[in-house]
């Protein structure tokens, strides 16, 4: 290793409080691509109003045209988290990521907070991506362990 800093590029996505609170939309460093947590806060105006699925939604189009914009894809992604402000919800938004990446399967979290920044907030998602790393999907078979694939 030479002690050379990786290539560092931020993504901004242009919300308001990016630069009121000191942050980027996303990072990328190397491969890893990291991305902010995302809503569905438009210019500082929460759209879905009601509706964690379709906030959802929104979120993860944030999210991955962060990842899009700093060379990655959605196949890169290889974790999600999702914090859910009401356990109602948790079924819809979970519908909503499984739709949304049935076929990459990233390691996920989904967590019940008590609030996001906005009042009318349902759900945030944070989002990880190795960019190059999107391949055809797990083969069929067995696991490396000896356990039958799903």
């Amino acid at each position: 290793m030479t002690g050379a800093s990786p290539l560092r590029r931020r993504h901004a996505g242009g919300g308001p409080w990016e630069k009121a609170f000191g942050f980027s939309r996303a990072i990328r460093t190397g491969d890893r691509i990291i991305v902010s947590g995302c809503t569905a806060a438009v210019d500082g105006v929460v759209l879905g109003q009601g509706d964690a699925a379709a906030q959802m939604r929104l979120a993860l189009d944030c999210a991955l045209d962060a990842i899009t914009a700093l060379g990655g894809s959605l196949g890169d992604v290889i974790r999600t988290r999702i914090y859910v402000v009401n356990r109602a919800d948790c079924e819809a938004v979970g519908r909503v990521h499984g739709e949304r990446f049935a076929d990459v399967r990233p390691a996920a979290t989904m967590v019940l907070v008590a609030g996001l920044l906005d009042k009318e907030m349902l759900v945030e998602v944070e989002v990880e991506a190795r960019a190059g790393s999107a391949k055809p999907h797990d083969r069929p078979g067995r696991s490396s362990w000896g356990a039958p694939r799903e």
